[in-house]
């Protein structure tokens, strides 16, 4: 596959612009490869120690683990083909998609098959399954404008508290009754327990349940080692890549930003001019260091924006401990506070050790909360109580564990969101031009690793060919992410409309405060 030309200035434009990219996760590396086909060499800051951002493979003791899980499937033909530039076709394996519920004891199969489900309860609970959602078709719930009520109208209440609720609960922080149904509506869309039954039936057509894609591609040492060769390939080429180097102002005149400055590993000062500035980093947090500050209205509309945050506790385990080959299963058991648990071993043979497999305990939380603050043995002894409480591995097989913790990891969409959103878009756009926000919390929406790339690809075509793209409408397809039917190369992720992105419910601001404010956080 090629690799990235070295660079020289920007055919047509005399001298090639200078360009400082915030953030070396997929959309900042995708933005620094991008702007070499076009000749032009930028300067990377990053934060953190390790490229990828939330796409990152972490790497402890020789092991290899995701922070949640990447899976490589696109619907946009220029993604697919960047991934396959950057890495060759023999780093990639096609992995069979599995993943199921958990709910006291028993694996059930996601997406919901509803023969599957009802055997798997029980006949008695499966009889009292059915007479539930008969109860709901004569009692409907009143209130249908919330996840819960739109979900038991569909399922009826008692398989919507087995199978909907927990997890949904655990992800977000704020109980089902709090999130709007229009996250449902796009999950589910117009299966119900009766649509399912029926088209389990043999000889039944299957068009009215949304199918899911069964294969993916993945990285052989996970979606790091992507970022990890993209890093390398754009430093050889002739950008310069610093780690460690958090952005704390930004300088702009009447004409947008001039400078981008910064604070080396050491401590010393770095300031970059910039004619054009990429930022992955969280959008609330890039209005905030502007110099000269913005104004009143808009440090509040960024200061409104929340995020939600992401603790995973890997535990290293006996390969045998471990019999099944799920990707990861979504934990619905309200004994624990695990929401999902990865599977690595599942994920590539590349990232465990002979005889070994490494299982990825997902806790979402908000950052200070009790479990954020939590020391790394303890969330590694909850972790390996929790494998016991669920009945999976016994505490005692683990033999080590690592906790990674990853900030702002889930932008929360609450009800005032679109409008600060808003209010912060229209503010760069007058007053910095030249700043262009990218990804998924460069732009504060619901991105999946190839919308954050897109925005990126697409922010560069606007530098260096002067296209004027509306990255803003990438991703706002109404159907889910992962239905097998494509999206034309025409269409390629952009629409003339606003949307939450991909799937992500809207969360009053209460909710969440009112669990911010609890001693010990959302468990």
């Amino acid at each position: 596959m090629p690799s990235v030309a070295p660079s020289q200035p920007a055919p047509g434009s005399g001298e090639a612009p200078e360009v400082v990219i915030i953030g070396a996760g997929p959309a900042g590396l995708t933005a620094a490869f991008c702007l070499h086909k076009h000749g032009v060499a930028s300067t990377i800051l990053e934060a953190d120690d390790v490229v990828g951002g939330i796409s990152r493979t972490a790497e402890r003791d020789g092991w290899r683990f995701d922070i949640g899980g990447h899976r490589f499937f696109t619907k946009v033909a220029e993604v697919e083909a960047l991934w396959h530039e950057i890495l060759p076709d023999e780093d990639f394996l096609l992995r069979p998609r599995k993943s199921r519920i958990y709910y006291r004891g028993k694996f059930i199969d996601y997406p919901l098959k509803a023969g599957n489900a009802l055997r798997k309860v029980g006949l008695i609970e499966a009889i009292r399954c059915v007479l539930s959602y008969i109860w709901v078709r004569i009692h409907p719930p009143k209130d249908q404008s919330n996840f819960e009520g739109w979900v038991a109208a569909r399922f009826g209440w008692r398989l919507y508290r087995m199978l909907f609720k927990t997890y949904t609960e655990k992800l977000w922080g704020v109980d089902a009754d709090q999130i709007q149904a229009d996250w449902a509506a796009q999950r589910i869309k117009n299966l119900s327990l009766a649509k399912a039954v029926i088209n389990a039936l043999p000889g039944r057509g299957k068009t009215d349940v949304t199918s899911l894609i069964e294969e993916f591609q993945y990285p052989k040492y996970g979606p790091g080692m992507m970022w990890e060769v993209c890093r390398d390939k754009v430093q050889a080429a002739g950008s310069t890549v610093h780690m460690r180097t958090p952005v704390t102002r930004i300088l702009r005149d009447d004409n947008g930003a001039i400078e981008v400055q910064a604070t080396d590993p050491d401590g010393r000062p770095l300031s970059l001019p910039c004619s054009h500035v990429i930022s992955s980093m969280p959008i609330s947090e890039l209005v905030q260091i502007m110099d000269p500050p913005v104004p009143p209205e808009v440090e509040r509309a960024a200061n409104e924006l929340s995020y939600r945050d992401f603790i995973t506790v890997a535990l290293v385990v006996p390969q045998a401990d471990v019999p099944w080959t799920d990707n990861w299963i979504y934990v619905h058991d309200p004994s624990v506070g695990v929401g999902r648990i990865q599977n690595f071993g599942s994920w590539s043979p590349y990232l465990v050790k002979e005889g070994r497999n490494v299982l990825g305990l997902e806790y979402f939380v908000f950052e200070g909360d009790g479990m954020w603050t939590m020391a790394d043995e303890d969330l590694v002894e909850l972790a390996k109580n929790e494998l016991g409480t669920l009945g999976l591995v016994e505490p005692e097989r683990v033999e080590t564990g690592y906790v990674v913790r990853m900030p702002k990891a889930y932008p929360t969409y609450d009800e005032t969101y679109r409008a600060n959103v808003d209010v912060l878009r229209e503010w760069l756009a007058e007053h910095t031009p030249n700043v262009h926000p990218v990804g998924r919390n460069g732009m504060f929406r619901y991105n999946n690793q190839d919308h954050s790339m897109f925005t990126a690809l697409l922010t560069v075509e606007n530098i260096c060919k002067g296209t004027t793209h509306d990255i803003w409408a990438v991703n706002v397809e109404e159907e889910y992410h992962e239905e097998a039917e494509g999206v034309g190369p025409e269409d390629a992720g952009l629409e003339d409309r606003k949307g939450t992105g991909r799937d992500a419910p809207v969360i009053p601001r209460s909710a969440v405060a009112a669990r911010r404010r609890s001693p010990s956080g959302p468990g």
